[in-house]
């Protein structure tokens, strides 16, 4: 059997019948593939793609529709899964700001039909959420900072976290910063488009205004599957400090021996775009770390990244 699957629901329900499964949608996007390479040892995935063949993934990938509500139910029922992480998204909030009503049938309604299925079925469900939440001006946020989305992302975001947990109350709702990380290629990932421009010399422009608690995609899965059916409710998972992304780009240059790179320093009012961005939406995630949650640091996590060590040996070789 291939890792990635490419058949039709009967066929998949056929061939799951006897096994229980640790299900996680958005498997081609870049934190559920994280999830589901930290989780492959552990658990039977599977991973649920809407969008990207993953011929070579280390798991089982079926390609299903989120939307496609009957087909997602008869999966479900069939699989059973033990635990869902629901990690799918239209994530990028310049096109959910353009397309409201395309993205809010994934962001919000196959959340909430996600919710119910997963307690229909009796398995853990974890929602992958955002520190765009908030509106950035009474950072850092914990999880009963109230909440105040300044972008249609954001917004529906929140009503996808109202609407799955009176679905099923005990969802637990992991509140993500911007992560970083090792990826496929087809992942959209802003760290290999820094790490090009960095190494050719380009003159990169990030903004001094925005912060966040970047951590790795490795820390943030870890993270996510720690608190796996040991919780319900909110919880952050974000770095250990917040970082602009002028930082941020200063760290990856420094992780890749790059010096003195062409970072440009900017404000968010330099760049226009569709989607307002909040300042300042860096997360106190102690409640997190007092539970065993322990990224590393930014310059360690950097180092330990195949793609910054690779970069940084072909440029050395």
């Amino acid at each position: 059997m291939p890792a990635y699957i490419r058949f039709g629901p009967a066929f998949a329900m056929q061939y799951f019948e006897i096994m229980k499964e640790l299900i996680v949608t958005g498997a081609s996007g870049f934190l559920g593939w994280n999830i589901c390479n930290a989780a492959k040892d552990d658990w039977k995935v599977v991973g649920i793609s809407g969008t990207h063949e993953m011929h070579d993934a280390p798991f089982p990938v079926l390609r299903f529709d989120l939307c496609n509500f009957a087909a997602i139910e008869r999966l479900f029922k069939k699989i059973r899964p033990v635990s869902v992480v629901h990690a799918a998204a239209a994530a990028d909030p310049n096109y959910c700001q353009l397309h409201p009503d395309r993205t809010r049938r994934i962001n919000v309604e196959a959340s909430e039909h996600i919710a119910r299925l997963s307690a229909q079925c009796g398995s853990a469900c974890i929602f992958v959420s955002t520190d765009l939440v908030f509106n950035g001006k009474n950072a850092p946020y914990s999880e009963t900072s109230p909440i105040s989305p300044v972008s249609i992302y954001g917004q529906q975001k929140v009503e996808a976290e109202k609407r799955m947990t009176e679905a099923n109350e005990d969802v637990l709702i992991c509140r993500m910063p911007l992560m970083f990380g090792d990826a496929p290629s087809h992942c959209r990932n802003h760290l290999g488009s820094l790490i090009d421009n960095i190494l050719k010399g380009s003159e990169v422009p990030l903004f001094t205004d925005e912060f966040r608690s970047m951590v790795s995609g490795y820390d943030a899965a870890k993270g996510i599957l720690r608190f796996m059916g040991t919780r319900r409710g909110v919880i952050n998972l974000g770095g250990k400090k917040a970082v602009s992304r002028y930082d941020f780009g200063m760290a990856v240059a420094s992780a890749l021996g790059v010096g003195p790179p062409c970072l440009k320093p900017c404000l968010q009012k330099d760049v226009a775009m569709p989607a307002p961005r909040p300042a300042n939406v860096s997360f106190d995630s102690s409640e997190a770390f007092s539970h065993g949650y322990g990224p590393d640091s930014l310059d360690d996590a950097l180092g330990k990244l195949e793609c910054v060590k690779a970069r940084r040996m072909k440029a050395e070789g």
